[in-house]
């Protein structure tokens, strides 16, 4: 069988570890100065090298050579055995698998023994955090006042779960996530090596995929080898479950042009094509921070090819700070809200809802945005002109000015934002489509509810849900209403011929209820 490549490359000295300097100087400086700690917390992000810089630590403390600085040599017994994972005095336990007071009474008892083939025992404990806490009170006494021939390294990827009474008995050392082109640097020498043929555009998706963890990368890396063939940005995509670049280009030109069908279109098309919905939330989340730096003089720190960096720059020139700002927050909350969601593509389809309505004048009647910009144009008059100016509500067609309704669209509006919110965790799937909802409006006891595409209205426009959002205007104002979803007009408005036709308006200024409409 075939030896995987993270572990064919593991980092054998410290020359080789990469991204994580600043603990490698601590270390060596110790090592060199005979003042090895009795503990370690190693601390950080998934692949970034914490049970690789243990096994080091276990190598160079047990190193014969003579010489501090070469430690550890890999040619004495003990480092030979340690790369052999034959050395009986390296110890690595599972924390989630070895976590009850039991396992850690095991250990205690073990420890006292003298080791037998090195001048220490080295306890590496993986993914400390797991431990229960009785597990970790047995092992409070141990870990303060070990054997002189013992050391423990704790690793965890969740320091906030390490109770304080172990953290202050431990050197801590955090682990930072590996930089893009430090990645690329070590897959090209991994490739070289391999003579494995690869595009330099493929390695660098391999890396941004990977979120900074090398073992991650090398793991890509060797998936994507398998296929046989060269290792190119399509094939990359193809296999990670990434969009294509232009798939997050076209997102944005869309929201730039303001073209929900289109945009709604390109998404359909990725996810289809079998892209992740986390990855390309991601990646749109990615592009719009890239165009964030580029606004604030960081164009540097982007990382992403010349062509994306490119079209960056235009449209870093085309959005306001604020409007990608408003883009980041929308997507990146499709990002986590797609962890549990039932529907793949809704919390994408929600996001883009959201913000295309954002760039553009606001208008009437619509629901604030998430920053409580106010938006404020004239009204329309549908069938009475009127003079004044109301920031928040959709002007009401009224043939009998004397009559009002007990319920208006203003009422609605302050009140929306929330009843969405107070909807159960069940719900909220209801609630993130409450609010996507665009433009609000009143026409007796007929809710109109705009929203920006027929997606959502098919999402919104259910039994379930609209009983749902009827229960809600009842317990808020006592008022009964039937509810309609329509889709907004090209201005962002609801169409005229909803709630204004002759008829249909007469009959609802005398209490008629709208059962059914036809095309």
């Amino acid at each position: 069988m075939t030896q995987a490549l993270y572990r064919k490359y593991r980092p054998q000295d410290w020359t080789a570890v990469m991204g994580q300097s600043h603990i490698v100087t601590t270390l060596t400086n110790a090592i060199k100065a005979d003042r090895v700690g009795h503990a370690y917390l190693f601390a950080g992000p998934r692949g970034t090298g914490k049970t690789t810089l243990a096994r080091l630590l276990a190598k160079a403390v047990n190193c014969t050579n003579p010489d501090p600085t070469k430690r550890p040599c890999n040619e004495c017994e003990p480092c030979k055995a340690v790369n052999e994972n034959r050395f009986l005095d390296l110890i690595e336990i599972d924390a989630a698998s070895n976590n009850g007071v039991d396992d850690v009474r095991d250990l205690r008892d073990k420890i006292n023994f003298s080791p037998s083939q090195g001048k220490y025992k080295v306890y590496i404990v993986d993914e400390v955090h797991m431990m229960s806490g009785g597990a970790f009170n047995a092992l409070l006494k141990t870990l303060e006042e070990p054997p002189p021939h013992a050391i423990f390294v704790l690793a965890t990827t969740e320091i906030h779960k390490i109770p304080a009474t172990v953290l202050s008995r431990c050197q801590r050392h955090e682990f930072r996530r590996v930089p893009v082109d430090e990645i690329v640097t070590n897959l090209k020498n991994i490739i070289k090596v391999e003579n494995i043929q690869a595009d330099d555009d493929a390695l660098i998706q391999i890396a941004r995929q990977s979120a900074g963890g090398m073992r991650d990368a090398i793991s890509l890396l060797d998936q994507l080898s398998s296929t046989g063939d060269k290792i190119t940005l399509a094939l990359a995509q193809s296999v990670l479950g990434t969009a294509t670049s232009q798939t997050v280009l076209d997102t944005l030109t869309s929201i730039m042009d303001h073209d929900p069908a289109h945009g709604l279109e390109t998404i359909h098309k990725a996810l289809d094509a079998g892209a992740d919905p986390r990855s390309l939330a991601r990646q749109i989340v990615e592009y719009l921070r890239g165009l964030m730096l580029i606004q604030m003089g960081n164009a540097n720190q982007v990382e992403a090819t010349a062509d994306v960096k490119k079209q960056m720059q235009a449209h870093a020139k085309s959005f306001s700070t604020s409007d990608v700002l408003r883009m980041m927050k929308a997507f990146n909350n499709a990002a986590v809200d797609l962890r549990g969601g039932w529907q793949p593509s809704l919390s994408l389809e929600l996001a883009l809802a959201e913000v295309l309505d954002a760039p553009n004048e606001s208008q009437t009647g619509a629901i604030s945005s998430p920053q409580g910009t106010p938006r404020q144009t004239k009204p329309q008059a549908v069938s009475t002109p009127r003079t004044e100016t109301q920031p928040q509500v959709e002007s009401e067609a009224v043939s009998h000015p004397q009559e009002k309704s007990a319920l208006s669209a203003g009422d609605v509006l302050k009140a929306w934002k929330q009843m969405s919110a107070s909807l159960p965790k069940a719900q909220a799937n209801l609630s993130a489509l409450m609010n996507s909802v665009k433009m609000i409006d009143v026409k007796g006891k007929m809710l109109i509810l705009g929203l920006a595409s027929d997606v959502l209205v098919s999402k919104i426009d259910k039994p379930d849900q609209i009983e749902a959002i009827q229960r809600l205007i009842k317990d808020e104002f006592g008022a009964d209403v039937s509810v309609r979803c329509v889709v907004t007009n090209a201005k962002g408005k609801i169409p005229a011929n909803v709630a204004q036709d002759g008829m249909v308006a007469t009959a609802i200024q005398h209490g008629g209820e709208i059962v059914d409409t036809q095309d």
